[in-house]
């Protein structure tokens, strides 16, 4: 990140400070990782699968497919609102500092897969890379208005790592 870019994320930040609801801000940013660099969105997707590990360790392994695809819902269903608020208060389509999409994106890349430190790499590696790449048709879903363009454009990227991590399952190529 050069300098003007890093003053135009402080401005942003102080923009969306006095303009957006706090609870939006709070949720947006996933209690502040979003304001972390470089790589936002990268730090958000490893403390997603980080908090995952922590709760998926705690559960059932029968349950941890329901809790995954229950939270990647609510969490899409709490940013959806949110991050139409702070778009709206900062004039910018898809703000750096707005991660809680790639939250969503990545617990949908979890649903129904064993969680070990090997499907947690791989989860995270495929996510992020769908998520940059942003294969078609992914990069029109960016098209759509609000915090709906934010989110969902991170869940299909979520479902293409979702879909190649049951590949990787099926073929035997990542432990169950």
């Amino acid at each position: 990140m050069n300098s003007n870019n890093l003053i135009q994320n402080v401005q942003m930040t102080k923009a969306t400070a006095i303009t957006a609801p706090f609870w939006a801000r709070v949720i947006t940013t996933f209690f502040g990782i979003g304001y972390l660099q470089p790589g936002p969105g990268t730090w958000a997707s490893a403390l997603t699968l980080l908090v995952w590990w922590l709760l998926s360790s705690r559960i059932e392994p029968a349950w941890q497919p329901w809790l995954a695809l229950l939270l990647a819902l609510a969490v899409t269903l709490l940013c959806i609102p949110a991050a139409t608020r702070v778009a709206a208060a900062t004039g910018i389509k898809d703000p750096q500092f707005v991660v809680i999409d790639e939250v969503a994106g990545q617990l949908l890349t979890m649903i129904a897969v064993p969680v070990s430190w090997k499907s947690l790499l791989l989860g995270f590696i495929l996510f992020r890379g769908f998520d940059i790449s942003k294969p078609p048709p992914i990069r029109r879903l960016e098209r759509l208005h609000g915090g709906m363009g934010i989110v969902v454009d991170d869940l299909g990227a979520g479902l293409y790592a979702l879909v190649a991590m049951h590949l990787f399952l099926h073929l035997d190529l990542l432990p169950r």
